[in-house]
């Protein structure tokens, strides 16, 4: 049998892993992997677990949501050939799984997935010095709403909390100046948001176009979005956003291995949903597959 390392984050999803998980572990068996279990019990252990211990299983699994699955990507990134990545999502928005089709809050139908998948290439995102995102880094308007919000109401009202938050929110967007540069140009102005990403799913709430993302390609999306100024653009570039016909003079959508950000001042920052720190610069790239996603 193929040994598999199963990394679990019991807090996400309000504890859903814990329905039909004898399910998903039979599912696991009968699928022919011997599964060992870990359990995280703070920030940065599934990073650790992953790094220590994943070179000696044929492939590698987590439950939790996409914090969890950052973290267990950050640790493959530090050893040699790493095994192939399983998902079980359990998180709130789960913007990963939207990305790549997996079913959200399922431990048995995602179980089979890792059964019956194959593993993908896929690019890992560079954040500064010796950091990585799996999906998103991300600047401005809303971005601190995924890790401001607190663990009991995600718990207890799920993406409802995200939207309760944001709202809270909306009288305090800024203008940030900015220099961005990137593989094929410059850009300099006042940005209200602004990021790096791998996924088609954003936040849960704002999807690119599909054709638009390749997840092994070595090329990452960056988003710019200028203020509109008056309360009709917003409207106007809201509603493009939505609709993804990404043609509004305020919005840009780039694809480029790297970006480097410059700002007056340090600025918040968040990495796949987490609170990135905050940066006055800030070197983000493109690792071209250095992992391999199974879906």
């Amino acid at each position: 049998m193929k040994k598999l390392m199963l990394i679990v984050n019991p807090s996400a999803g309000r504890g859903g892993y814990r329905y039909y998980f004898g399910e998903a572990m039979k599912t696991l068996a009968d699928g022919g992997f011997r599964t060992e279990l870990f359990f995280t019990g703070g920030p940065e252990d599934a990073t650790e677990f992953a790094r220590a211990y994943a070179a000696e299983f044929d492939a590698v699994a987590c439950i939790g949501g996409d914090g969890t699955l950052s973290e267990v990507i950050g640790g493959l990134m530090k050893i040699p050939n790493p095994p192939p990545i399983g998902y079980i999502p359990m998180g709130t928005t789960n913007d990963v799984a939207s990305t790549i089709g997996l079913p959200k809050n399922d431990t048995i139908g995602a179980a089979r997935r890792i059964v019956e998948g194959t593993p993908h290439p896929f690019d890992v995102g560079g954040f500064g010095k010796d950091r990585y995102f799996a999906y998103i880094a991300a600047f401005g308007a809303f971005t601190e709403v995924s890790y401001a919000t607190p663990q009991d109401q995600k718990r207890a009202l799920g993406h409802l909390a995200y939207v309760l938050q944001g709202a809270q929110q909306l009288g305090k967007i800024e203008k940030l100046p900015v220099r961005v540069e990137y593989d094929d140009g410059v850009f300099e102005g006042e940005l209200v948001y602004g990021s790096m990403s791998n996924s088609t799913s954003v936040a849960g709430i704002v999807r690119l176009r599909d054709e638009m993302v390749s997840l092994g390609d070595g090329m990452s999306e960056l988003v710019l979005v200028q203020d509109p100024g008056t309360i009709d653009a917003y409207g106007e570039m809201i509603t493009a956003v939505l609709t993804r016909s990404f043609d509004s003079k305020y919005l840009k959508v780039i694809q480029t291995r790297h970006a480097r950000f410059i700002f007056d001042r340090p600025v918040a920052w968040t990495r796949d949903g987490e609170d990135g720190g905050k940066h006055r610069e800030l070197e983000l790239c493109n690792y071209h597959a250095p992992v391999r996603l199974i879906f």
